[in-house]
């Protein structure tokens, strides 16, 4: 029982109750903690409570990993067109519109040349705020334009995944991106070229089946969740209850699939010594 009554606050009509300003403070989806942008931003967009690593743009990946002033972006003026004519609750000419206005994009990936501590790299960054970084026409074609200009220059190539997976607005023509984007990195493979795959959170479906998982080493950031099919698809499938931790990136580095599990301040230094180790 308190000793003194709570006071209430009346307002008058004409007063309103003083709102905090959007988008300055974030909610730790892991932990609970209320961080500030700023903060965030400097630390990253790593939760500097518990190490929960926040989606990256694919701009802000790129600026973490490359050396200042290298990159030179390819491609930047491709975009997807609605070639099946989709319908549904919005068309997929108007989802399309309305994610390049939102995040200035005009697909799910940049990709480019630039250096990673001297290392001369063909770097492909897909980004989850696009349509779940989904993979259409447009994504395989630039990646296998990336991945054969890398093979032709002699780089070594790092692709920093992201994806809900294949994009079903694009039907067939999306699943053809798997064999063409794997082909691609078959060529630069014989061409003795390294290959360097980082997965974050989410890979799955049509990308991890096909250059996600094909890296001569693979990389991710911690407490991804990585597979083919969701944990939840998977269980009401097998009507089995799943292992602790299943297809989370420590899971997988365990079983084997992963190789390194780097933390998202040390990337950029880790795949420098793995290029330099690999003789790229």
């Amino acid at each position: 029982m308190a000793i003194f009554p709570k006071p209430s606050l009346k307002l008058g009509k004409n007063l309103k109750k003083r709102d905090m300003p959007e988008g300055l403070w974030q909610k730790c989806p892991e932990c609970g903690e209320v961080i500030h942008q700023l903060e965030l931003s400097r630390n990253l967009k790593v939760c500097p409570k518990c190490d929960h690593h926040f989606t990256f743009s694919a701009a802000e990946r790129i600026q973490s990993l490359l050396d200042p002033d290298t990159f030179q972006e390819f491609d930047a003026e491709l975009a997807s067109v609605d070639v099946l004519n989709f319908k549904g609750v919005a068309t997929y000419r108007d989802r399309l519109k309305s994610y390049q206005a939102k995040t200035g994009l005009r697909d799910a990936v940049i990709t480019g040349f630039g250096s990673i501590e001297g290392h001369r790299s063909g770097l492909a960054v897909m980004d989850f705020n696009f349509l779940a970084a989904t993979m259409g026409s447009v994504v395989g074609e630039k990646i296998t334009r990336l991945i054969e200009r890398s093979t032709a220059d002699r780089r070594a190539v790092v692709i920093v995944s992201a994806s809900g997976g294949a994009r079903m607005y694009e039907g067939m023509l999306s699943l053809m991106q798997m064999a063409k984007t794997s082909g691609a990195l078959a060529r630069h493979a014989e061409a003795r070229l390294p290959y360097l795959s980082v997965l974050t959170h989410p890979t799955t479906a049509g990308v991890m089946a096909s250059y996600a998982s094909l890296g001569d080493l693979i990389l991710a950031e911690p407490k991804c969740m990585v597979g083919f099919a969701g944990p939840r698809v998977i269980r009401e499938t097998t009507h089995q209850e799943l292992p602790p931790g299943f297809q989370t990136a420590e899971f997988l580095k365990e079983h084997g699939f992963i190789d390194l599990i780097v933390h998202r301040r040390d990337l950029r230094s880790t795949l420098a010594r793995l290029l330099d180790y690999l003789g790229a």
